[in-house]
């Protein structure tokens, strides 16, 4: 069975999970925790990765099934055909949302092209977009994606990033 990509209402990405999981259908909805800042508090949430999207697992013949739930309006298409996700390519998301990657880009600066040598993005080429005392951003233009990932000031000169000339 493929994983395909389903497009959702606004704020219904986990709404939809649970109504397709009470209906048998493997769901996953990468779901990750932020700080929201209120008027007068701060708050953890969970939030969902990929705003409007979730990755279902069916067969072709089932593919109907997505639209019993109220809030998926339809699948995402790629070059004309339902676009079908790698069960690597979501066991990649899984696995980052899990690991605590630590990775450092030490002196290396802002544009430069280097290969990430641990975590779940091993061997990954990717650009350093900002540095800072407590994270990067890496872009993984590979996988059209960007990373904030945090680490701790003192293992900033421990690990060393491989630079891509």
């Amino acid at each position: 069975m493929n994983w395909y990509v389903v497009y959702t209402k606004p704020k219904w990405e986990k709404r939809v999970a649970e109504q397709l999981m009470q209906l048998g259908v493997n769901c996953y909805c990468p779901i990750v925790k932020t700080i929201k800042q209120y008027s007068d508090r701060k708050k953890k949430v969970e939030v969902p990765l990929f705003n409007n999207y979730i990755f279902v697992q069916l067969a072709d013949k089932d593919r109907n099934l997505v639209f019993l739930s109220r809030g998926a309006v339809r699948f995402l298409y790629w070059l004309g055909k339902h676009a079908i996700v790698k069960e690597k390519e979501i066991d990649t998301i899984k696995e980052w949302l899990t690991k605590d990657a630590t990775i450092s880009v030490g002196q290396y600066s802002v544009g430069k092209t280097i290969k990430v040598n641990s975590g779940p993005f091993l061997n990954h080429d990717a650009v350093i977009k900002e540095v800072t005392n407590s994270h990067y951003v890496l872009i993984l233009e590979s996988l059209g994606c960007v990373l904030k990932m945090k680490y701790k000031p003192e293992e900033k000169e421990d690990k060393e990033l491989i630079i891509i000339t």
